[in-house]
């Protein structure tokens, strides 16, 4: 029984130390949407709230277009040198452009230099953000005991809504103790100094954890060339995985980076409002994501994958089009509790499909790169599309058709993933002969 509980907690521990830098990464994020508004006239003053705001979404979306580079350069080192390691590197740049962006001065103060830097500190968040996902849910995934991967690896997307929630909560309180003009000014900036001061405790809970068993009893690990060319030699993976993952990543940027935006600027609640809506967000997300998890590890992926993804297609354009008729409180805090119930469930369950279809020698570098693709094509670009789509169509519920089309793609995907069958299909086999690990003379653990 001890030993039983020892071993518990150590799995405890090293989710915990695992996911820490998830909290860095979504904490930064999500202030950097919420108060997008403030940072846009900061950094990137326009001729009017909409063309200021574009401009954020923008470089918010640039930073994510890093991601896949990021994928494939710190996927292919964590595939060869080790979890661990790859993990503390990832945050480190990850921190660097969290300094950069709570530091920098307004382009009052310095002209043109101001978005400039802004945007290579959202580069760096972006490079370092394109492994992230992929090695703490590969991490975690070879953590797991037998059967429960599904419910292991969702921590990973859990992990992130605890930095949305702390965020959250920062970002009311803030709002309730200043002036709006004062906020709006440089209050805006607190929270994000806040984040800077808790990145040695991140390092201190990173630099703690063990190499994963199954990476310690590969006899071989492939250089980083061989991983790279072995991970596009399986882009047919890739892609479906990309797909497969767009309806979360949508689902994500919309109900947390967008829903405050969108509640204020669109909706003209008010700010306390769409904070506390995020709030309970965030604490949904928190559970619905392990259920998701542990569901799909006892009915399996695809049933879940598909259930969810086609209610998202049927009442993501209706449910919107209800809200913005007479918008409310309760009725946003009603459709964002549906969409919570979408993106948690639904990712608890992709998080360890995407890892059960690619190899087990690139496995980082697969996920990282078919994951970074969905964030950096169609989730972290959702904010934008969103206020673009509303600025072309005048239709105030029309995010709900970008919404509609990450699920569309995202039920093609988990068809082909599972033709037929609760099993990966052979669609979603590498190219290589099986064992792939054979052809660069590696020898992995079974997956």
């Amino acid at each position: 029984m001890f030993v039983q509980r020892a071993s518990v907690k150590s799995r405890l521990n090293a989710i915990l130390r695992a996911t820490s830098g998830n909290f860095l990464e979504q904490f930064d994020f999500f202030l950097f949407g919420f108060y997008a508004t403030a940072i846009g006239n900061a950094f990137f003053p326009a001729e009017s709230e909409t063309a200021s705001l574009l401009n954020t979404f923008g470089v918010f979306w640039l930073g994510a277009l890093m991601r896949p580079v990021g994928a494939i350069m710190l996927g292919a080192y964590i595939d060869r040198i080790g979890r661990r390691q790859g993990l503390i590197i990832t945050l480190s740049i990850m921190a660097v452009g969290t300094v950069i962006i709570a530091f920098c001065p307004s382009h009052a103060t310095i002209g043109i230099a101001a978005p400039i830097i802004v945007l290579a500190g959202r580069l760096l968040q972006g490079f370092s953000a394109g492994v992230e996902v992929g090695g703490v849910s590969v991490y975690l995934a070879e953590i797991a005991t037998p059967g429960n991967r599904g419910f292991y690896t969702s921590f990973q997307s859990s992990s992130q809504q605890v930095a949305i929630f702390v965020a959250a909560i920062a970002g009311y309180l803030l709002n309730e103790s200043m002036p709006v003009e004062a906020v709006a000014s440089w209050g805006w900036r607190i929270p994000f100094f806040l984040g800077c001061l808790i990145i040695p405790l991140i390092f201190f809970l990173r630099r703690t954890l063990e190499e994963t068993p199954e990476f310690l009893a590969m006899k071989k690990h492939p250089t980083a060339g061989e991983v790279i060319a072995s991970a596009l030699a399986n882009w047919r993976t890739v892609v479906l995985g990309m797909m497969m993952a767009m309806l979360s990543t949508a689902t994500f940027y919309f109900v947390t980076v967008y829903t405050p935006t969108f509640g204020k600027t669109v909706l003209k609640l008010s700010t306390q409002d769409a904070l506390l809506v995020t709030l309970l967000v965030a604490v949904t997300n928190f559970i619905w994501n392990p259920i998701g998890g542990a569901v799909s590890d006892r009915v399996g992926r695809k049933p879940v994958l598909l259930a969810i993804a086609s209610l998202a297609l049927i009442t993501a354009y209706p449910a919107l089009n209800w809200l913005v008729s007479a918008p409310t409180f309760g009725k946003m805090l009603a459709v964002a509790m549906m969409f919570s119930f979408y993106f948690g469930t639904y990712s608890g369950t992709m998080l360890g499909a995407l890892v059960e279809i690619v190899p087990a020698h690139v496995r980082t570098t697969c996920f990282s790169l078919a994951f970074a693709l969905a964030a950096a094509l169609f989730g972290t670009f959702t904010p934008l599309a969103s206020t673009w789509l509303i600025e072309r169509t005048h239709d105030k519920a029309s995010p709900g058709f970008w919404l509609m089309f990450a699920a569309a793609l995202s039920v093609i995907a988990a068809l082909t993933i599972y033709r037929g069958t609760s099993k990966p299909s052979r669609a979603v086999q590498p190219l290589r002969p099986e064992p792939p690990d054979s052809v660069l003379g590696v020898e992995a653990a079974s997956r």
